[in-house]
């Protein structure tokens, strides 16, 4: 993929995610891909990170990431600056975070890395 490829595809993960379709969003990982979060843990496989979104998504139903620019970062990966807001399901709680997310592709442009730190 060309670096405008990747960011085009980084976006689409990124709309899909607000719009929680995980049907169309757990094909973009390889089956071997690892997701790794400073807030979530660190899940390994593409069905793990798949049962590991459908907990999130339950937890925080209307979670929303808002992504002001992306931005290549070496061979085949592009990083971006978020922040994140939700309402936890149990408790009510209204959450704001912040943080700088990586997304790193195989040779076949699938996900094989997503790492999402604090700032």
């Amino acid at each position: 993929m060309t670096k405008s490829e990747e960011i085009e595809f980084v976006k689409a993960y990124v709309a899909l995610s607000n719009a929680h379709r995980l049907t169309l969003i757990l094909p973009m990982f390889a089956e071997e891909a690892v997701y790794r979060s400073s807030y979530v843990g660190e899940f390994n496989g593409r069905g793990v990170i798949g049962d590991m979104m459908t907990d999130f998504f339950s937890r925080f139903p209307d979670v929303r990431w808002n992504v002001p620019e992306y931005r290549p970062a070496g061979d085949r990966a592009v990083d971006f600056e978020f922040v994140m807001t939700a309402t936890e399901t149990l408790t009510g709680n209204h959450i704001v975070r912040n943080g700088l997310e990586r997304i790193e592709f195989t040779d076949d442009g699938l996900i094989s890395l997503l790492e999402v730190t604090s700032p």
